[in-house]
C-alpha cells in the first residue's frame, strides 16, 4: 500500500499531441506498480521505497511525447512488457489556422522492464518517418505460452499494420497476420483478434490464430443484436477472455461466444446511445471469475469543427447523456458497480483494491493539437467489496431529436442496453409530443446468449412514467415513431 502514497494527480504538463492521453497500462506485478502517463511520455514503476520513472530516452531524442493510450501492457515471469507509440523527439508546429505536430519522429514501441534488476530496456521499435502519417502503434501485447513469444496488435496507424510475433529476448519481430487488429484475447488454446477498420465500420471479423499448429481461421460476426435489431458502427475497445469465451466490448454492447466450438458469435446491446459513447482507450479486467469493463462518456472527439462533416462528427463525439460506467459482468448478470466523469482509462487490481486511471478531457484531432497535455489525470482508489455492494444511482438523459438524426443515416433507432440488476427503482420519464409506442426489449447475458422478450407500452403526449422494476436483467428502447421535440431520462436508483 505504500506504493500508492507515491501517486498523485497529474495536471495539465507538456508533451505535443492531440489533446489529453491519461494514465495506461495499469499493472502491479513483482512488487512493482507500472503505468504510462500520456501525453507526457512517462513510465512510472513504483516500488514500495523507490519510484523510477522512464521517459523513453531509448527510442530517440528528448522531449518526448505520447507512450501509449490502448493500455498495452504484458506480464512475464519478472518482467513487465509495454509498448505503444512516442515521439522521440517530439514536434509542435505551431498554431495559426490550425494546430499541428509532425509524425516523423514518431515510433511505434515495446519495452521490457526487469523487476528484479530495476532495469528498462528497449526490445523493438518502428517508424515510417513521416512528417502526417505513421506505422501501426502497439495496441496490445499478447503472451504466447506455447511459442514463448508476443503478439502484438497494430491497427491506430497507416502502415505496417497487422498481427506480429515478437522475440521476448531479441525484440525480433515479423507480420504474422496483416489484417489490422486492435486487440486480442487468448481462449483455451488460441488467440482471438478482432480485425477491421475501428474507426470507421468498427469490428468487422475475428481472425484466430491456433497456438498449437499455427493456423489461422476467420469468422464472420453478427449484424443484428439480441433484440432483433441492426448493430450499428460497433468500434472495438476491448477483448477479454472468461467461461471458454471470447468477449469483444464495442460501442453500442458486447460480442459473446467460441466460433471455435460451434458457438456463433452473438451482440448483446449495452449503451447504445446516438453518440460516441463506448468501451474505447480502457481495457477490461479479469476479477473475481468475471470481467470488468468501462464504457466512456468521453473518450475521443472533434474539438474545434472546421467543415459539415467535422461539425457533425463535433456534435457526435461531444453529446454527454450519461456518465462514465464501471461495469462488472458475471453472467446471466451485467451490474453497474460505479459511475465516473468524462472517462475511464485504465483499470487494475492490487493490494485488494481497485485501481483505476481516470481523465478530465478525450483525446482530439489532427488539426487540433497542443504543446501540452490537457487533461486532469489521477488514479481513484475503490474498495473490491463494490463488485458486491448495490449499484450507485444513476441517470441517462436522451434528446429524441439525435435518435431521429441517427435514423437519417442508419435507419435504426433502437437504443438503450441499460442493465437493471441491483436497482430498486428504475423508471423511465418521457416528455412527448405526440402519440406514441415504446417497445422494450428484455435480455440478459446467459450463455450462450439467446434472444429478447419485447413489451410494447402506449406513449402519451406530455409526461409519462415508465415503471421498470417488473424488468430485469438489460433493457433496450425503440419508439416507433420519431419524436424530435421529445425528451427521455432513465433513472436507476
Amino acid at each position: 500500500m505504500k506504493s500508492l502514497e507515491k501517486v498523485h494527480r497529474f495536471p495539465p504538463r507538456y508533451g505535443p499531441e492531440w489533446g489529453s492521453g491519461g494514465i495506461f497500462g495499469l499493472r502491479y506485478h513483482n512488487g512493482v506498480l507500472y503505468f504510462t502517463l500520456a501525453f507526457e511520455a512517462q513510465a512510472h514503476f513504483i516500488r514500495e521505497d523507490s519510484k523510477k520513472i522512464y521517459e523513453f530516452e531509448l527510442v530517440g531524442e528528448k522531449p518526448t511525447s505520447g507512450g501509449d493510450t490502448y493500455n498495452a501492457v504484458e506480464t512475464v515471469d519478472e518482467f513487465i512488457y509495454f509498448g505503444g507509440w512516442v515521439h522521440a523527439p517530439a514536434v509542435y508546429e505551431g498554431k495559426n489556422e490550425k494546430s499541428t505536430i509532425s509524425f516523423v519522429n514518431k515510433y511505434s514501441h515495446v519495452h521490457s522492464y526487469d523487476t528484479e534488476n530495476d532495469e528498462v530496456k528497449l526490445l523493438w521499435k518502428d517508424s515510417i518517418h513521416h512528417k502526417t502519417n505513421w506505422a501501426g502503434e502497439v495496441s496490445d501485447i499478447i503472451y504466447d505460452p506455447y511459442e514463448d513469444k508476443l503478439l502484438l496488435a497494430r491497427e491506430d496507424g497507416h502502415a505496417n499494420l497487422g498481427i506480429y510475433e515478437a522475440d521476448r529476448k531479441s525484440g525480433e519481430a515479423k507480420c504474422l497476420n496483416e489484417s489490422p487488429s486492435l486487440k486480442g484475447a487468448l481462449v483455451h488454446d488460441a488467440i482471438f483478434f478482432g480485425v477491421g477498420k475501428n474507426f470507421e465500420l468498427g469490428v468487422q471479423e475475428l481472425h484466430v490464430l491456433d497456438l498449437i499448429t499455427r493456423k489461422w481461421e476467420r469468422f464472420s460476426i453478427p449484424k443484428s443484436a439480441l433484440d432483433g435489431h441492426p448493430i450499428i458502427r460497433p468500434v472495438l475497445g476491448d477483448m477479454e477472455s472468461a467461461y471458454n469465451r471470447v468477449f469483444a466490448f464495442t460501442r453500442g454492447g458486447v460480442f459473446v461466444g467460441n466460433p471455435l466450438n460451434e458457438e456463433e458469435m452473438k451482440f448483446a446491446r449495452l449503451f447504445d446511445f446516438p453518440n460516441f459513447y463506448a468501451p474505447m482507450r480502457v481495457n477490461a479486467l479479469p476479477i473475481g471469475g468475471g470481467l470488468l469493463i468501462a464504457y466512456n462518456a468521453h473518450h475521443d472527439a472533434v474539438y474545434k469543427p472546421i467543415d459539415k462533416n467535422t461539425k457533425l462528427m463535433a456534435e457526435v463525439t461531444n453529446t454527454i447523456n450519461a456518465p462514465s460506467i464501471l461495469l462488472y459482468v458475471t453472467p446471466p448478470m451485467v451490474k453497474i458497480v460505479g459511475v465516473f466523469g468524462a472517462r475511464i482509462t485504465s483499470i487494475e487490481k492490487a493490494f485488494g483494491k481497485i485501481l483505476l486511471g481516470t481523465n478530465t478531457t478525450p483525446n482530439t484531432g489532427a488539426l487540433e493539437a497542443t504543446p501540452f497535455d490537457t487533461g486532469n489525470r489521477d488514479i481513484v482508489i475503490l474498495d473490491e467489496k463494490i463488485l458486491q455492494e448495490r449499484p450507485p444511482s444513476v441517470t441517462f438523459a436522451l434528446e429524441m431529436a439525435s435518435l431521429a438524426k441517427v435514423a437519417q443515416f442508419f435507419g435504426e433507432t433502437v437504443f438503450g442496453g441499460i442493465p437493471l440488476s441491483g436497482y430498486r427503482e428504475p423508471k423511465v420519464i418521457i416528455n412527448a409530443s405526440k402519440d406514441n409506442t415504446l417497445s422494450i426489449y428484455e435480455y440478459d447475458l446467459e450463455l450462450p446468449l439467446n434472444g429478447a422478450c419485447e413489451e410494447t407500452i402506449k406513449i402519451d403526449p406530455g409526461r409519462n412514467v415508465i415503471d421498470l422494476s417488473s424488468f430485469g436483467g438489460i433493457v433496450s428502447f425503440k419508439f416507433e415513431k420519431m419524436d424530435p421535440a421529445g425528451k427521455m431520462k432513465i433513472n436507476l436508483l
